[in-house]
């Protein structure tokens, strides 16, 4: 069996697996990092969205070996206090919440690559992750804010 380093959340971790397993299932079942979840297993819905290189991912597609040596960013390696999260908790966003990881990661890379966001921008970057209890207005209006707190613009109250 191949062996193979990665760089999860800042750690190089020795993984021990087939060449061809994805990189979710490594994530999860290997690493005990169940944060990345699995939705479609087709890459359609965003459910495991992480971040290689600082970029969104569907980690149901990619083979983690493939991965040897890369930066991967799961939701368990963003800080608490960041301005997307604090937005999420702020606004109340999830619902039943499952989605949410995929949807975080990738609101952190679109904020990261564009902090002035439009509507159209956040609605473009978010398309092809789905939530099945409808939260999208209230994802849209927290990558919003999350933009707006990263800007220093944000007022205290949250607006839902």
């Amino acid at each position: 069996m191949p062996r193979f380093n990665l760089v999860v959340n800042g750690q190089s971790l020795p993984v021990e697996a087939d060449a061809e397993m994805p990189l979710l299932w490594v994530l999860r079942d290997l690493l005990g990092l169940t944060g990345t979840k699995y939705g479609c297993g087709r890459g359609l819905c965003g459910a495991c969205t992480v971040h290689v290189g600082g970029q969104p991912v569907r980690s149901c597609l990619t083979p983690a070996a493939a991965l040897d040596g890369e930066s991967i960013t799961t939701i368990e390696g963003l800080d608490e206090t960041h301005p997307v999260i604090e937005a999420w908790i702020a606004l109340s966003v999830p619902q039943c919440g499952y989605c949410q990881p995929g949807q975080i990661m990738s609101a952190t890379a679109l904020l990261a690559r564009n902090p002035d966001p439009s509507e159209d921008d956040i609605i473009a970057a978010m398309n092809g992750n789905l939530c099945r209890c409808g939260s999208y207005l209230r994802i849209r209006k927290a990558i919003q804010r999350a933009a707006e707190m990263g800007r220093g613009e944000a007022t205290d109250a949250p607006t839902a």
